[in-house]
């Protein structure tokens, strides 16, 4: 593992704890896996706000449309077999489906450019209204013709990943669940993976929870209900290192994997730009890609009511991160982008030197925390409370043990002016002073704001 991320993951738990805190979130979830090892696991918060468990690495998610990435790469492992051709179509393995979807190839299935459904005539499985169908009902609604033509644009089809796993199942002669459990499950040496519920009796679930809105608080919900036939859309419950490890094999330079590099590059190859986005992104076979904090990534993100998570592998650093979040308004999204603009702030600046090592920590003002991170030979003042804690930072260079100089700040900032930190008796350090900012730890803050604002309150 390069110094630089070692570094970057002693910072990332922390910041996470804060992120929590600091949105009123629940909880959340974040693995990290370089070159098919697990190089860190953390959780921040709860599993479940009703009980107050806490939430552990060990605990299970609904990693929802990740779900997709799996399913395409049993179509790969069947392809690789000789089983199917890409470019089949897939009526040639499923029958009963109207002339049109039969004759939309597997290839445009696998990347939403079939012109399929979306959710079906009614998506109210996804907010708990009804169960969500099985294969029968699938085969009633595939009698319909598609929405639009094939291979004209990027729409996104949950009933389409369902039909691939009929597909599965239709080429495997058994079922879906158990073909995948032990071909792509198993062979990718994931222990805490299942297709769908229910889980094992006893293992620790993470519970997802509603936005603050409307009803003014969050709501667990059990999220333990089976999506049938669409599982194959969104149905996979894992921890996140076994997510981040099976996205980490999938990386076309890796040395392991279930499939071939000829497929993963087929899987991860940019087909189909999403239109309409003002971020670029595209969508490959089974897998999203585009370029966050310069560096070009593939993954899959994942939402169900309660659950929000994504996936990223930066293939030139072997690099996979996933996040979770149990709350249907959960961070994910920018807490990812938080985590590769931290990974690329270390790695622009790479490991502390000892000369600044002893400066890391979190201090306090009024306005929150601040956090005082050394690389290299200087020390970068990160801001925990934001999605980008790096971002149009300040930084400063030692002069002595206990000073510095700040050489680096935004025209706002004070560029310039000195760095000191104050010791008590004992030689503990107690404040520091970014210029004219005095900051201190949390207890202290705590004490004084109550002291203050009460006094105010009194008078």
């Amino acid at each position: 593992m390069d110094r630089w991320l070692g570094a970057a993951l002693e910072y990332i738990p922390s910041w996470l704890s804060y992120q929590v805190e600091h949105g009123q979130q629940p909880g959340a979830l974040a693995a990290v896996v370089q070159r098919g090892k697990v190089v860190l696991e953390c959780a921040a918060g709860q599993a479940d706000t009703g009980s107050g468990e806490r939430l552990t690495p060990r605990h299970r998610f609904r990693i929802a449309s990740h779900s997709k990435t799996f399913t395409a790469a049993g179509i790969l492992k069947l392809h690789e077999q000789g089983k199917l051709r890409l470019d089949d179509p897939v009526g040639r393995f499923v029958p009963g489906l109207h002339r049109k979807t039969a004759q939309v190839t597997v290839r445009q299935v696998l990347s939403h450019s079939a012109g399929l459904v979306r959710d079906g005539a009614d998506s109210g499985a996804f907010d708990g209204r009804h169960p969500f169908p099985g294969t029968d009902e699938l085969r009633a609604e595939f009698a319909a013709a598609p929405i639009i033509d094939a291979g004209v644009r990027l729409k996104y089809s949950n009933r389409g990943y369902a039909l691939l796993g009929m597909l599965i199942e239709a080429i495997a002669g058994e079922s879906y669940a158990k073909w995948m459990s032990r071909e792509i499950v198993a062979a990718a040496g994931l222990r805490a993976t299942t297709t769908d519920m229910p889980l094992p009796r006893g293992t620790p679930f993470v519970r997802g929870h509603t936005m603050h809105l409307p009803l003014g608080r969050r709501v667990p919900i059990r999220g333990d209900y089976r999506m049938a036939a669409v599982a194959p859309a969104g149905g996979f419950v894992a921890t996140a290192s076994d997510t981040a490890l099976f996205f980490n094999q999938l990386s076309p330079k890796t040395r392991q994997s279930i499939l071939s590099p000829a497929s993963r590059r087929e899987m991860t190859h940019r087909l189909w730009r999403n239109p309409g986005s003002v971020v670029e992104g595209y969508y490959g076979l089974g897998t999203m890609s585009g370029t966050s904090a310069g560096w070009s990534w593939f993954g899959h993100g994942g939402s169900l009511p309660g659950y929000v998570s994504r996936t990223l592998t930066v293939p030139d650093l072997d690099l996979t991160v996933t996040v979770c979040a149990n709350a249907s308004d959960g961070w994910a999204h920018p807490w990812m982008e938080g985590l590769l603009s931290i990974f690329r702030t270390f790695a622009t600046n790479g490991p502390p030197s000892r000369r600044v090592a002893g400066w890391r920590g979190r201090w306090w003002t009024m306005y929150g925390g601040l956090d005082l991170v050394p690389m290299g030979n200087k020390i970068v003042v990160g801001s925990p409370y934001a999605w980008l804690p790096f971002a149009d930072t300040t930084e400063f260079d030692l002069t002595g043990r206990d000073k510095g100089r700040i050489i680096a700040a935004t025209g706002y900032g004070s560029y310039g002016e000195g760095v000191r930190r104050v010791r008590d008796k004992a030689g503990r350090v107690v404040e520091v002073w970014l210029g004219a900012t005095r900051t201190v730890g949390r207890g202290r803050a705590v004490g004084e704001m109550k002291r203050r604002l009460e006094r105010k309150r009194r008078s």
